[in-house]
């Protein structure tokens, strides 16, 4: 039986540079780049034991013959911290869109939305209780 490991998402993105330097200012530290000099096609970040991909939408569809959804909410990027108000002041000042404002939510956590540069939800996650 074949044995699977080191599962990762991948994000679909029209300028992989942006959406890595996005992801950078929150942490993440960057493991892969393809190709490593110019223009990537691919870049994997990885936080907190954390890792996910960026891809290119044009490498995707002319390399692998996929045709990626380039639009919509397709994934959300989940993010703890130990302040979303002040995150997303932080945020904000760095002109990235809010798409929620903060509010409690179930019992014991406070949240907020933001927007990557291609549109994907980021959720800011705090632990009130």
């Amino acid at each position: 039986m074949v044995t699977f490991g080191d599962p990762q998402v991948i994000l679909f993105s029209a300028d992989v540079e942006r959406a890595a330097a996005f992801y950078r200012a929150f942490g993440f530290a960057e493991r892969f780049r393809t190709p490593a000099l110019g223009a990537p096609i691919h870049v994997d970040l990885e936080l907190d034991g954390m890792r996910f991909g960026i891809a290119s939408i044009a490498s995707t569809r002319d390399d692998h013959g996929l045709a990626p959804v380039d639009h919509g909410q397709r994934a959300a990027v989940i993010l703890w911290c130990d302040d979303v108000d002040a995150a997303l002041a932080e945020t904000e000042a760095r002109g990235i869109p809010t798409l929620a404002a903060p509010e409690p939510w179930l019992t014991d956590l406070r949240i907020a939305w933001i927007a990557d540069p291609d549109g994907h939800p980021v959720q800011l996650v705090q632990r009130t209780g």
